[in-house]
């Protein structure tokens, strides 16, 4: 092992892959590793430079992975820790880089550590979870709450304490104020650096620590943010997470890491931030090049759309993040699918989804893209019986989790769940879904699928889109455009968002227009004019 400066992330587009819904290689209705392996040469023709896998460890599946139970071993729904081996190993020698999810922040209740923590006051592992004394009238210890729903603690009987769970119930919370539990959590990271992984994506990585004295968190008072990314029917935006998160000791632990990280060459990490004023923590975790190498927010991950909302984001980002770097996402595993979520009224989809990959991939930072938006599938509707996702039903109709983006991928439109399993899926395949499987988009030129793999491509090929700096944001009703550049490329951006022609100035210089991209725009007297949800690229 040894130190090596590496930038292949700046810049790089990660393909997410959500294992029980890619594809099914054993045919028992759950996504598999070697099910991933078989289709890695599918997703290395997109043109993407990374995957993200998300948990396939040991778990109970109350949360679906994101629930530990070992965070050493591959669950057997998924597979084997070999066949974990022959995926990296596949899709190094297709040109991917392979990134897992960590998931540090809390285990799940089954896991050998809190079986021992939670049976007396004096064991070993006693002090592994956050655990307090109820209140002198029995009441938990705080008004903490957790996102799932509900007091964030849970009483243990054999304690006569309570312990703190941000997530469900089953998803206890680990101490990192003490030193063993932070060595134990950086020896299971060294565990996957040591089997050749890339990179990590740390799950709500700002959730690590808490606030020593378990002070009240304060109500939002009018004016004040709200956590992005939490529905508003849930009573955990109604508060300040001033105390449960976010802790400034959390930079101590996030510098540990990265000094782990930097005895391997090439890794890298981007955090997911939840948060109620996530840009200033994004800044703060990914400067001075000791800390994450990437971070995200919910900015562009809610339904907020509109082209002044988006110029203002990547302003205040841009003013914000001095030498950090962002990672932009605009679907994921736990949000509605980005083409039912902001495009649903949208008179052409297909083109809108075409215009929303130029878009993000245009921003300064690292893209990740979820599996299926490439063949901009929309949210799926279950049934309420068929509903799987804990956080969606207690909380439903007013909000119906998140189970709709997870349904399988549609690889045969003419199979039986749409060629993902011969097997009943665990989650239904939406009807809607099966004609626009991959075969079908294989055979069609102007395709989403094909769209991809074109325009993806040919971003490659201009370092300025890839970690280039970023200036010049002007937004208008329909759309926005800014100036990306570094100091051999000067590239003009601009995006139609509407269903109507868009007219936009041209900062000042000698335009030209670039082809190959796949959009239609046309450049005259000093502005550019692109029909409906198109992009336009030009340079100086």
């Amino acid at each position: 092992m040894k130190q090596q400066e590496s930038t292949w992330w700046r810049g790089a587009v990660i393909y997410q892959i959500y294992p029980r819904s890619f594809y099914d290689a054993n045919q028992d209705g759950i996504g598999d590793l070697p099910g991933i392996t078989q289709q890695l040469p599918y997703v290395a023709a997109l043109g993407v430079d990374a995957i993200w896998l998300s948990p396939f460890f040991t778990s109970p599946m109350k949360d679906f992975g994101y629930d530990v139970s070992d965070y050493r071993d591959v669950d057997p729904l998924f597979g084997t820790l070999d066949d974990f081996k022959q995926l990296v190993q596949v899709a190094h020698d297709l040109g991917l880089k392979v990134m897992i999810d960590q998931v540090l922040s809390h285990t799940s209740d089954e896991h050998a550590w809190f079986q021992e923590s939670r049976v007396s006051r004096d064991n070993p592992k006693s002090d592994w979870y956050v655990w307090a004394d109820p209140k002198p009238d029995g009441t938990p210890p705080n008004n903490w709450l957790s996102i799932f729903g509900g007091c964030a603690w849970q009483w243990e009987s054999r304690r006569q304490q309570y312990y703190l769970h941000n997530f469900l119930v089953s998803q206890p919370d680990l101490n990192f104020h003490n030193p063993e539990v932070v060595e134990h959590l950086l020896d299971t990271v060294k565990f996957w650096l040591d089997l050749g992984v890339d990179g990590f994506r740390l799950d709500t990585v700002n959730f690590y620590m808490h606030d020593r004295q378990l002070r009240d968190n304060p109500g939002l008072s009018a004016g004040d943010s709200k956590s992005l990314g939490v529905p508003g029917t849930n009573p955990y935006s109604m508060q300040k997470h001033q105390y449960d998160i976010s802790q400034p000791e959390n930079l101590g632990f996030l510098k540990k890491l990265r000094a782990l990280l930097d005895q391997y060459d090439d890794i890298t990490t981007v955090g997911e931030i939840g948060d109620d004023n996530p840009l200033a923590l994004m800044a703060q975790y990914t400067a001075d090049n000791d800390k994450l190498h990437m971070a995200y927010t919910f900015d562009l991950l809610n339904i907020h759309r509109k082209p002044d909302y988006l110029a203002s984001v990547i302003e205040k980002i841009e003013g914000a993040i001095n030498d950090g770097w962002a990672c932009w996402a605009l679907s994921n595993h736990d949000v509605v699918r980005c083409i039912t979520r902001w495009g649903a009224e949208e008179a052409d989809q297909v083109a809108y989804g075409k215009v929303l990959l130029a878009l993000v991939t245009s921003l300064r930072g690292s893209v990740c893209l979820y599996q299926g938006e490439e063949l901009g599938l929309p949210e799926a509707d279950i049934p309420f019986e068929k509903i799987q996702d804990p956080y969606g039903i207690p909380f439903w109709p007013e909000y119906k989790g998140r189970d709709g983006c997870r349904t399988p991928m549609p690889w045969v439109g003419d199979e039986g769940n749409a060629g993902f399993s011969s097997a009943e899926p665990w989650l239904p395949v939406d009807p809607r879904h099966n004609a626009l499987a991959v075969d079908k988009q294989e055979q069609q030129s102007d395709s989403m699928l094909a769209h991809y793999r074109t325009y993806l491509r040919w971003r490659r090929q201009f370092a300025a889109l890839v970690d280039g700096e970023l200036s010049d944001v002007q937004s208008n009703a329909q759309g926005l455009r800014f100036v990306r550049y570094n100091d051999e490329q000067r590239l003009l951006v601009a995006f139609n968002l509407s269903d109507s022609d868009m007219t936009i100035s041209l900062p000042e210089g000698n335009w030209q227009a670039l082809e190959g991209h796949g959009f239609a725009f046309r450049l005259e007297n000093g502005s550019v004019t692109l029909p409906p949800y198109q992009a336009a690229f030009a340079t100086t």
